[in-house]
């Protein structure tokens, strides 16, 4: 098992345990008042949209892909219908949050539409940030990787924006796997398959933006769910705290809004490049499904 592309997956499953308590908090005021600053898993409050979890556990984006990493373990690889099955059964009697894309899909798969045609037309970024488990599983054959990419994504999320951000992160991480730094992993997809779009005028954005304070960045590119709006803060966060997984994942939390997408992404991103030893101890001891997480990717392989 290759520790990098582990790290991978596990600082993505660490960065959306990290932002449940303050998911989807916009003001960044609160966050520092209610939880000061947040270096550790901290347990959603009675008002919190994940009021039903517990510290270290996932919000309903990596309830999503620990689902997508059991599908694989299952299956020997990425099949549709088997994660589709196993998503239409979460969510029958899901006891957590469950946002606008989840519950469009959910209707449309009640229509009797199949998986190719279920997404919602959600521009929501979650969709694509899911994935590190599925770049884990097929980071030896990139095309099938992109293809499995974007499929996976638009099950539930339709919008071309969210599709293509899965597909920039999928070639982004196997550049990092590969040895590339993130930032220039970065610059290489941006100036080649995203020459010329909107997602590579938005991650040359995030890169310039580096030397700002993040809460500021974000705040400036926007805290929301949309993918124009989390998309250049992410690549801002990559590039700021490049070699610095733990202090990136803090302030993906600390600057509020969608925290969980834009973590989920970074600790992806973060993990690839720095391996286990960028992870610190205590959140990997403290991540409720830790010991699932590993034994699914030793099953992988």
């Amino acid at each position: 098992m290759s520790g990098k592309a582990k790290a991978m997956v596990l600082g993505s499953f660490i960065g959306d345990s990290l932002a449940l308590g303050a998911h989807w908090i916009y003001s960044t005021e609160r966050i520092v008042r209610e939880f000061g600053r947040v270096e550790h898993f901290i347990e959603p409050t009675r008002n919190s949209y994940h009021k039903n979890r517990r510290k270290g556990e996932l919000t309903h984006y990596g309830d999503q892909a620990f689902l997508l990493l059991e599908s694989l373990a299952a299956s020997g690889g990425f099949n549709l219908d088997d994660f589709s099955a196993r998503w239409q059964d979460l969510f029958s009697a899901y006891d957590g949050y469950m946002d606008q894309a989840t519950r469009e899909t959910v209707k449309n798969f009640g229509m009797g539409k199949g998986p190719l045609e279920s997404g919602s037309p959600s521009s929501d970024l979650s969709g694509a940030v899911r994935i590190a488990s599925l770049i884990y599983a097929l980071r030896h054959d990139p095309e099938g990787l992109v293809n499995a990419c974007r499929i996976q994504t638009a099950m539930t999320h339709g919008s071309t924006l969210t599709i293509e951000a899965g597909e920039f992160f999928a070639r982004v991480c196997l550049k990092v796997l590969g040895g590339t730094s993130p930032v220039r992993a970065v610059q290489e997809v941006a100036g080649g398959r995203f020459r010329d779009t909107r997602m590579g005028g938005w991650a040359a954005d995030g890169i310039a933006s580096r030397d700002r304070e993040s809460v500021e960045a974000v705040m400036n590119f926007g805290q929301g769910s949309h993918t124009m709006e989390a998309f250049p803060g992410i690549i801002h966060i990559i590039a700021r705290y490049e070699d610095d997984l733990k202090e990136a994942l803090i302030q993906s939390v600390m600057a509020g809004g969608d925290s969980a997408a834009r973590a989920m992404a970074v600790g992806m991103v973060l993990g690839a490049h720095l391996g286990m030893e960028g992870i610190p101890e205590q959140w990997l001891a403290d991540l409720a499904p830790s010991r699932e997480i590993l034994g699914l990717l030793e099953k992988i392989g």
